[in-house]
């Protein structure tokens, strides 16, 4: 992981990722989360601030060493316990069926190999346990698409691996056999980067 992942991209994504219509679809997402939860792609930690009141406990990962620092001030802040771990969302170390909901929020874009990242979730899930996520991703406009396809290549390099152009519905199908998904354009974005998927995904019982 070179300088500019490390150093400049974190605090680019807390400016970007602060939009008040982000704000907006994190509350939606978070509100139904309980239990024991597990945040995938934790970045700066701005979730924090609206998961519900009855969350005790948090563990949340995150690949970019380069976001602890921000993160670190809002966990200071936060009326939650965290326990943040520098991992990669491909290889979790804790056990099967340790969660009832996981949670990621503009993650799956850039996983690399992001079916295995879904894989892992699945795994530590509990039987009945929620997948909670909103992401961006390919577009069903075939115009917007030849966009994304075209300038992902270019989003890879300077959005840390950000993939345009993913079918997070088709993705997270193959995992989850129960899958509620809204897919709309955000408020507010451009559309090359702004196809939103928004849903909950129900491990079986």
């Amino acid at each position: 992981m070179g300088f500019y992942s490390r150093n400049i991209l974190p605090y680019l994504l807390d400016w970007a990722m602060s939009d008040e219509h982000l704000a907006q679809y994190r509350k939606q997402v978070l509100a139904n989360v309980q239990g024991d939860v597990l945040e995938i792609g934790f970045g700066t930690g701005l979730n924090l601030s609206y998961y519900p009141e009855h969350i005790e406990k948090l563990v949340a990962i995150d690949a970019n060493p380069g976001v602890n620092r921000l993160a670190q001030q809002r966990i200071h802040q936060a009326n939650v316990t965290v326990d943040y771990r520098v991992l990669n969302g491909e290889q979790l170390p804790m056990a099967d069926a340790s969660f009832d909901s996981v949670v990621s929020t503009w993650t799956l874009c850039s996983i690399a190999n992001v079916e295995q990242a879904l894989r892992e979730i699945h795994r530590v899930l509990k039987p009945g346990g929620r997948f909670f996520f909103i992401e961006h991703g390919l577009s069903k406009d075939p115009g917007i698409q030849t966009w994304q396809n075209r300038l992902t290549p270019l989003q890879k390099v300077i959005g840390d691996g950000c993939h345009l152009n993913r079918n997070i519905r088709d993705l997270i199908a193959q995992q989850f056999d129960t899958v509620t998904i809204d897919e709309f354009y955000g408020e507010g974005l451009p559309k090359v980067a702004g196809y939103l998927y928004q849903g909950v995904a129900t491990k079986a019982a």
